[in-house]
């Protein structure tokens, strides 16, 4: 069995690290594959590893051997699966890896925003502490999270997860389910209507999957009807956010700032209008990428290609 590796480096550059998928065929690496490259490197390949690798219809048409499409990570939107479906190829994904890592830099992305703690630590490394004569120095408003309403788009396990760890800050958790599926009558966190979160919360945080439905979710319509003192926190995906309505809200205070861990376009345009707002804090893409998180991600990637072998797969998408 012939496994082609597609762009394994966001995941891990050593090829070494890819040697439990040996035991299952003959192992094909590359660091990255450009989009012409990506049809003569799948030739001939039964299993495909991809992580943003585009897999459209012309391609899977041009396949013959192409049986199973391993994705290491949650989302899969760069596979068409009705084509990969239409040819009884199997795609799985890997689900949960990152569920305390992205709830970790969302939360680091709200205290930034809440304490400035990067500018308070230049302060004083310039200087600025030492030659006052007070004993504390405010470089700007300190806010804090205790009594204020987060509001999350977005309850699976990585909302989930972002609620308990708001629960443990003092935060009051509210919600909204684009997928419109109705709480369980015993779920502590309230529902509401998109725009009704947006007028109460404080912070907004986005973990919903991006669908032609919540593509472009937030925009400035949205916007304008969130408090001018709230927060805008995306680690999901870029095109959830009009990222020039985003930058204009900012820009004329609409909304207090915002931390961004994913844009529209990676690695990010330079002529992206976020790069020139007010009060944004941009990560570029690491919320998936602690150590541990990727560890469980290769090993549950080999897990599918393992299951895949055994004729049983697992994590299937579609």
């Amino acid at each position: 069995m012939k496994i082609v590796v597609l762009d394994g480096r966001t995941l891990n550059d050593d090829p070494r690290a890819w040697s439990g998928l040996d035991a299952f065929g003959a192992v094909e690496y590359h660091d990255v594959t450009a989009p012409d490259e990506v049809a003569e490197r799948a030739s001939g390949a039964e299993v495909l590893i991809i992580n943003k690798c585009p897999i459209r219809a012309d391609l899977i048409a041009g396949l013959p051997d192409l049986r199973f499409i391993a994705v290491t990570a949650t989302g899969f939107d760069c596979v068409d699966v009705e084509a990969a479906k239409g040819r009884e190829i199997v795609v799985s994904n890997v689900r949960g890896y990152s569920t305390d890592s992205v709830a970790q830099v969302t939360f680091a992305l709200i205290l930034e925003l809440t304490l400035h703690v990067g500018l308070h630590s230049d302060a004083v490394l310039a200087g600025e502490w030492a030659a006052q004569p007070d004993f504390s120095i405010r470089k700007s408003p300190l806010i804090e999270l205790a009594g204020k309403t987060l509001g999350i788009v977005g309850l699976g396990r990585i909302g989930r997860r972002v609620a308990e760890v708001a629960g443990a800050f003092g935060m009051n958790v509210i919600a909204h389910r684009p997928s419109g599926k109705p709480p369980a009558p015993d779920d502590p966190i309230p529902a509401f209507a998109l725009e009704d979160l947006f007028r109460r919360a404080d912070v907004v945080t986005l973990h919903c999957p991006l669908t032609p439905k919540t593509k472009g979710l937030v925009n400035r319509e949205l916007l304008r009807l969130a408090k001018p003192t709230a927060f805008l926190i995306n680690t999901g995906r870029g095109p959830l956010v009009v990222e020039q309505d985003l930058a204009d809200a900012l820009n004329e205070g609409l909304i207090a700032g915002a931390g961004v861990d994913v844009v529209s376009r990676e690695p990010i345009d330079p002529a992206n209008p976020l790069l020139k707002a007010k009060n944004i804090v941009i990560t570029p893409h690491i919320a998936w990428a602690t150590a541990e998180a990727r560890e469980r991600l290769m090993a549950a990637t080999v897990e599918n290609v393992a299951a895949y072998a055994a004729g049983k797969p697992i994590n299937l998408v579609g």
